[in-house]
């Protein structure tokens, strides 16, 4: 029989894509690689992250190395969190000082990422702090995925990795795709260069920002062309997701603000992209669309293709705010990892039933109701 085509999408969020983590160690040891064909893995920012390091993993996998793809994940992750007392002493004094900033008990302070002061301030942490990976984002990346090996492994059987960044001069998305481009540690940098947080990222001649703002996640580039070229389409998108689409309260204080604004932010990329698959699923079943057009625009694929969501439970999600964004408390990060792996268990018993499809998803997102 068969095995059904997927694309796995993760939804950026910072540090609490730890449960997009959780969501793909349980899917991978669950063998969903087995059950079911991954053509495409895409993400932006910490989604992005979680899906290369997944990517990777499977490359490594078919080219005869036997460790697991979930315990690749999760040991990028137990080396993230804040470990140590000093490393763990810094995060908590982060974090508090920025939500006494959010709340208005603390006068707030922009800084310019790329101002001398920052990098005063993260050659002093440097020093203070025992591991060099810790504050050194590029390097942990680079312990865990060797970019080298990576030419070597890719072929034309291998999944497509595409990964959502925004440009910042020309204001255009940007996806990156392993298909038309070799993988760097910059293109996951610059999906996740938030802009008060990180400098913008160079590549080549052009500089990125964080893809929150343009496609997060890329969604209707796993059926495109010009993103995955002449290979293998899903039949279905499993979209992890971490900003709930509702919200239980008016948000008053700068923190919840800002939270509030990045999830709608978040999620309107979500939505533009269901409705563009939506409108032309519904035209090309009902003929309006030629095949030709479809070709030329790159969705031919998009007529038969199912919706699929694993969400952050409710309790869990109650719980988030915006400095959960950027914490590395282990308590944060393996709360976060436990809830994915109890989603995406409770995901998989649910996959005998039918998919939503373009348009049913489209609804559920803006209906507020997906379950």
């Amino acid at each position: 029989m068969m095995k059904k085509k997927i694309a796995i999408a993760c939804q950026g969020g910072g540090s609490q894509t730890a449960f997009t983590s959780g969501v793909l160690q349980q899917l991978f040891s669950s063998g969903v690689q087995s059950s079911h064909e991954i053509v495409a893995l895409t993400g932006t920012s910490g989604g992005a992250l979680n899906a290369a390091l997944a990517w990777y993993g499977m490359l490594q996998n078919a080219a005869g190395d036997s460790t697991p793809v979930h315990t690749r994940i999760e040991n990028f992750w137990n080396e993230l969190k804040a470990s140590g007392p000093m490393e763990q002493w810094l995060d908590y004094i982060a974090t508090h000082v920025m939500r006494a900033m959010g709340a208005g008990h603390l006068p707030k302070f922009e800084n310019s990422p790329s101002s001398p002061m920052a990098s005063i301030m993260h050659q002093a942490m440097t020093h203070l702090l025992p591991r060099n990976n810790y504050l050194d984002f590029e390097g942990l990346i680079k312990s865990h995925i060797d970019f080298n090996a990576i030419k070597t492994l890719v072929n034309t059987q291998s999944p497509t990795l595409l990964m959502g960044a925004a440009n910042v001069l020309s204001g255009k998305m940007k996806i990156f795709s392993s298909r038309e481009e070799q993988i760097i540690p910059e293109m996951i940098l610059a999906s996740a260069a938030i802009p008060s947080i990180f400098p913008a990222v160079q590549i080549g001649d052009e500089y990125y920002w964080d893809g929150l703002f343009s496609a997060n996640p890329p969604i209707s580039a796993a059926i495109r062309k010009i993103y995955m070229g002449t290979h293998r389409f899903p039949d279905e998108i499993w979209i992890v997701m971490i900003d709930p689409i509702k919200y239980t309260k008016v948000p008053t204080s700068a923190d919840d603000i800002l939270e509030r604004r990045t999830q709608m932010t978040s999620n309107i990329s979500v939505i533009h992209d269901l409705e563009k698959m939506a409108l032309l699923s519904m035209h090309a079943k009902s003929g309006d669309l030629k095949k030709e057009y479809l070709e030329s625009v790159g969705f031919t694929h998009a007529v038969d293709l199912s919706i699929r969501f694993i969400k952050i439970s409710d309790v869990v999600q109650s719980q988030l705010d915006y400095s959960s964004k950027l914490s590395r408390s282990p308590q944060l990060i393996d709360s976060l990892v436990a809830d994915g792996k109890t989603q995406a268990a409770a995901f998989m018993q649910t996959l005998s039933k039918p998919g939503l499809s373009p348009q049913e998803a489209y609804e559920a997102m803006t209906n507020s109701d997906l379950v």
